[in-house]
């Protein structure tokens, strides 16, 4: 399968612009710049293979977290992007409907599997499709279908026999928007763990979904699907509401100090989310270029030059950098 381009790989910003004598500021993935704090004593998870009990108090908090109403509708793996990989090889061959532009894995995964696969603006209609993919919020625009909509497609998917996809990825920032409670037979909504928590190293995220449906997905993931290490600690950030709603607040306010720095600059903001801003100005990749060679890796577009999506800076100098890294 051909990889597909994204953020994150600082390894090819320093092949692009060379290693930066201040190190990176990494502002090309949407992750929370300013993790969970993960306990020293908690590392003991990585001297333990998982077990049942671990997992299930795991699957107990997701539950609570995402209004799933129990842990028989949840399945935990080691990261969305196995999700991403294994659903379409759990369902047979057919004409998937990806709302875009989005994340380029869930083109190419379905792809991958045999489905003939359409890549459209807007939800469709469901008789034209046998699986249907959307991103709630978007990556890159921040777009959110209205949820009644989703519910309507969810039920004329479940109708036919087909699936619909709603990679909730960004759902966090807003939890009352998710549609991870009304999950069930035709819907399966993907959760993601690391870019909020801003953990994503721990590789954990989750499906929600009917009963049979979590069933086979589980199976297929096998009977250590995440490590001890992750199973504990996403337990006890899913259920630190103290830290959730500090750091909702803390991302809003930091949005807009982003929105206000790339207004003045020059940019038109698009969309985007509390976790990054997608902006567009007409000499971007210039724009790119000069802030690769100051050590700040932004996400650029290839089949969009105009457009640049911005993470959060998480420090004060980094703010500082960034700022000096954009001055004419």
């Amino acid at each position: 399968m051909t990889a597909v381009f994204h953020g994150g790989d600082l390894s090819v910003a320093s092949d692009r612009f060379g290693d930066p004598a201040g190190g990176w500021v990494d502002l090309s993935t949407g992750i929370n710049p300013r993790p969970w704090q993960v306990d020293a004593g908690m590392l003991d998870g990585l001297l333990a293979l998982p077990d049942s009990a671990r997992l299930n108090t795991l699957l107990d908090a997701a539950a609570v977290a995402y209004g799933a109403g129990g842990p028989g509708r949840i399945v935990a793996a080691p990261g969305t992007q196995a999700l991403i990989q294994w659903l379409p090889r759990l369902y047979p061959a057919g004409r998937t409907a990806i709302v875009s532009p989005t994340y380029g894995e869930h083109a190419a995964a379905w792809r991958h599997a045999g489905h003939d696969v359409v890549e459209i603006g807007e939800l469709p209609a469901a008789a034209d499709f046998d699986a249907v993919v959307v991103t709630r919020p978007n990556n890159p625009d921040g777009r959110s279908p209205h949820r009644a909509d989703i519910a309507a497609l969810a039920r004329d998917m479940q109708a036919k026999g087909g699936l619909l996809v709603v990679d909730e990825a960004f759902a966090d920032l807003d939890p009352a928007a998710s549609v991870a409670a009304q999950a069930d037979g035709g819907l399966v909504a993907l959760r993601s763990f690391g870019k909020f928590y801003g953990l994503p190293g721990l590789r954990l995220g989750f499906a929600v979904t009917d009963p049979a449906t979590a069933s086979s997905i589980a199976a297929a993931l096998g009977p250590w699907p995440v490590s001890s290490l992750a199973a504990d600690i996403g337990a006890e950030a899913l259920a630190d509401r103290h830290w959730q709603d500090e750091t909702r607040s803390w991302l809003s306010e930091s949005a807009l100090r982003l929105d206000r720095l790339l207004i003045a600059a020059g940019f038109d903001i698009v969309g985007g989310t509390d976790l990054f801003r997608l902006v567009s100005r007409n000499d971007a990749m210039m724009l790119y270029e000069k802030l690769g060679r100051a050590g700040v890796y932004v996400r650029c577009f290839p089949a969009r030059p105009s457009w640049l999506r911005f993470g959060l800076p998480g420090t004060d100098d980094h703010w500082t950098r960034l700022e000096k890294a954009m001055l004419p």
